[in-house]
């Protein structure tokens, strides 16, 4: 590991520019943003062979080989019992989506957790917050003991290590 202690706030900056640079050119994210929410996009179109969606699609991010589609969220946890909320969702008693794509992520961006939540348990679970007009959905662990939930932990840490562990020619190969 890299010791980042003595080196200057700007050059700080500086790397953590050119380390998001180099993660859209390896199609690891797909934005400048915090790449939490891409690397989750691309953990699950992994390892479901998802289509993905445009950048920044309101409804759904992806969408599986029956049609079904996924809005994909996720949270890094800075401390194991840290807040489980997701992004909040918008429009959703339009039902923007047929299931929800969730994985939780520990503080080096590790699968600690991944389920596939069906939009009637989201709906049913989620809280409307009217100051950003949108609904919150907390990922608790109870959420796995729900009817119809399915726990895609396993499949996300083998997807995982498919892009985590390759060499740089293979995480920038067609998936």
């Amino acid at each position: 590991m890299i010791d980042l202690t003595n080196i200057p706030v700007s050059e700080l900056l500086e790397l953590h520019g050119d380390v998001i640079a180099e993660l859209r050119r390896r199609e690891i994210v797909r934005s400048a943003n915090n790449p939490t929410g891409d690397y989750a996009e691309l953990l699950f179109s992994r390892a479901f062979g998802w289509r993905l969606n445009r950048n920044s699609s309101a409804d759904a991010d992806a969408t599986d080989a029956e049609g079904l589609t996924y809005q994909i969220k996720c949270r890094k946890l800075a401390k194991p019992n840290g807040s489980r909320q997701l992004g909040f969702l918008r429009r959703l008693p339009d039902r923007p989506f047929d299931r929800l794509a969730a994985v939780l992520l520990d503080g080096k961006f590790r699968v600690l957790r991944g389920a596939i939540v069906p939009y009637e348990v989201v709906q049913s679970r989620a809280t409307y917050v009217d100051s950003v007009k949108a609904w919150r959905f907390m990922l608790r662990d109870g959420v796995w003991d729900l009817p119809n939930v399915d726990d895609v932990t396993e499949k996300l840490r083998r997807a995982e290590l498919e892009i985590c562990c390759s060499p740089v020619s293979q995480a920038l190969a067609p998936h």
